[in-house]
C-alpha cells in the first residue's frame, strides 16, 4: 500500500479508476461531480488532501469537453485545498490529435495553389515583403520624393483638415459662441431639423422607385469604405492552436505532472513547462502476440500509414518479424475528398497473418480500408491491434462488416458497450500500468 496519496477519479472512466486503486491498495477519494441546472461542473473534494500527492484520473474520451472541463476545475480544486502535488493521469491525451501546424515565415501552410487570380496590382497578402532591406537582397529604392516630400505631404494634409474643419457648420457655431456652449434642446432640435432637409432632398426618387438617385449614390462613394481582407488564394485560414492551448490550460489550473499513454503526436510534450511521462502500449500489444497469436513469427506486422512506421518496426525489431507499410497516395481536387485517397501496399503479405498496429482508431476507417487491402493481396487473417479504441460514429459497425477477424484494443477510454456490439472487438487491460508509474515517480519523487 502506498501512503500519503489521494485517487480522485473522474467521471470518465469509473471502471480504471477502480482497477487503478486496488492495485495500489488505495480507496478512492470522496469527490461530489455534477452539474448545475444551467450546465456548469461542479466539483467538491470532500476529504482532506492538504500536504498530499494527488492523483486525478480523467481520460479523453466520451464528452471530451466535459470531461477536460471537469479535471481542470479538480486541479484547482486541490491546489486551492494546500496539495503538495497534483499529477494528471490521462490515459488518453484530450485534443491530442490537433497539435500545432508549423507555420512558414510567410504565413499560413500553403494548399493547393491557384494561379487563375494571380494580378499584378493584387492586394496586401502574406507574401507581402517589407521595405527593410535584407542581407542578401539589393537595397530597396525607397521614396521617391526622399523624406522632404513625405513632410512636404503630411504639411499639407494637415492643412486641408484644418480647413474643412473651419469650414464646417459645427464649428462656426461653436466659434460664434463666447459666452457659452449650445443649448440641449438647441442642438438636438438643429439636428433633427438637418437630418429632415436631407431626407426631402434624398427621398422623392425613394419613394417613387425604391432606390436611391443619383445624387445619394454619389454622396455615398464619397464616404471611406472599408472592404473586407481576402487572402491571397492558396493560402488555408488561420487554425487555433489547440495543442498549446490545453497545455496552459492544464499548467495553469495547477497541475505539476503529467502522466498518459502513446501520444498521437509526440511533439505534444514540448508544449508544457512541467514534467509529462508519456508511457508505451507497446509492452501490452507484443505480451499480447507472443502469447495470443500461433505462429506469431511467420506473420508480418503492418503499419497503415506512414505515420506510425517506427511503431511499427521497434514491435517487429522486438519480435524478429518481418514489416510492411501501406503508403497512401493522396492527389485530391479539393480537402473534402481526401477519403478517396489510394493505399498501396510495400512489401509482402501472401500467405501470411498481418498484424496492423496504430496508436489510435476513431472512425476506423484507415485500418478497415487497410484491412481489404491486405486481404486482397493474399493475407490469411488481419488483426489489428490499437492503443486507444475510441471508435466513435459508425466505427463498430463498420469493423463488423470489414475483413478484420480481430480488433485488439486497450481501455484507456471505457469499451463495455462497444464489446456486446462487436463480437470481433477484445480488450487489454493497462490499469496495472498506470499504478505501477504512480508508485514509481511516488517512490523517486518525480
Amino acid at each position: 500500500m502506498v501512503r500519503n496519496i489521494v485517487v480522485i477519479g473522474g467521471s470518465s472512466h469509473p471502471q480504471l479508476n477502480e482497477t487503478i486503486c486496488n492495485h495500489l491498495g488505495v480507496p478512492l477519494a470522496s469527490v461530489l461531480l455534477s452539474k448545475f441546472s444551467v450546465g456548469e461542473t461542479r466539483v467538491e473534494v470532500e476529504e482532506s488532501v492538504r500536504g498530499k500527492d494527488v492523483f486525478i484520473i480523467q481520460s479523453g474520451g466520451g464528452k471530451i469537453n466535459d470531461h477536460l472541463m471537469e479535471l481542470l476545475i479538480t486541479i484547482s480544486a486541490c491546489k486551492i485545498a494546500s496539495a503538495k502535488k497534483v499529477t494528471a493521469v490521462l490515459p488518453l491525451f484530450p485534443y491530442s490529435r490537433q497539435s500545432d501546424l508549423p507555420y512558414n515565415k510567410t504565413g499560413a501552410p500553403l494548399s493547393k495553389p491557384s494561379h487563375s487570380s494571380n494580378k499584378p496590382d493584387s492586394s496586401y497578402s502574406f507574401e507581402s515583403k517589407p521595405v527593410t532591406p535584407h542581407p542578401d537582397h539589393p537595397r530597396s529604392a525607397g521614396l521617391s520624393n526622399g523624406i522632404d516630400g513625405l513632410q512636404k505631404g503630411l504639411s499639407k494634409a494637415q492643412i486641408d483638415d484644418s480647413a474643412s474643419n473651419s469650414n464646417s457648420p459645427q464649428s462656426s457655431r461653436y466659434t460664434n459662441s463666447t459666452n457659452s456652449l449650445p443649448k440641449r434642446s438647441d442642438t438636438m432640435d438643429s439636428s433633427k431639423s438637418t437630418y429632415s432637409n436631407s431626407q426631402r432632398k434624398t427621398s422623392p426618387s425613394s419613394a417613387t422607385n425604391g432606390r436611391s438617385n443619383d445624387d445619394s449614390a454619389s454622396v455615398a462613394s464619397n464616404s471611406p469604405k472599408h472592404t473586407a481582407f481576402q487572402p491571397r488564394p492558396g493560402y488555408k485560414q488561420w487554425v487555433a492552436q489547440a495543442g498549446t492551448l490545453v497545455a496552459d490550460l492544464l499548467t495553469c489550473a495547477g497541475a505539476d505532472h503529467i502522466i498518459t499513454m502513446d501520444l498521437h503526436d509526440a511533439q505534444y510534450q514540448g508544449f508544457f513547462d512541467i514534467p509529462v511521462d508519456n508511457l508505451y502500449g507497446r509492452p501490452l500489444l507484443k505480451k499480447y502476440i507472443q502469447f495470443q497469436i500461433p505462429n506469431y513469427q511467420q506473420a508480418i506486422i503492418v503499419s497503415p500509414d506512414a505515420g506510425g512506421a517506427k511503431r511499427a518496426t521497434a514491435i517487429a525489431d522486438g519480435l524478429g518479424m518481418q514489416f510492411a507499410l501501406i503508403h497512401k497516395e493522396r492527389r485530391p481536387t479539393k480537402i473534402t475528398d481526401r477519403q478517396n485517397a489510394t493505399m498501396m501496399l510495400v512489401g509482402d503479405v501472401a500467405g501470411r497473418i498481418a498484424i496492423l498496429v496504430d496508436d489510435l482508431a476513431d472512425t476506423s476507417n484507415t485500418i478497415t480500408r487497410a484491412a481489404k487491402l491486405l486481404k486482397r493481396e493474399g493475407a490469411t487473417k488481419v488483426y489489428a491491434l490499437l492503443t486507444h479504441g475510441v471508435l466513435s460514429g459508425d466505427a463498430i459497425e463498420r469493423i463488423n462488416a470489414s475483413a478484420l477477424d480481430k480488433v485488439v484494443v486497450t481501455n484507456s477510454v471505457p469499451q463495455e458497450e462497444y464489446k456486446k456490439l462487436c463480437p470481433k472487438l477484445e480488450v487489454l487491460e493497462i490499469g496495472n500500468v498506470f499504478a505501477e508509474a504512480r508508485i514509481v515517480s511516488k517512490f523517486y519523487d518525480i
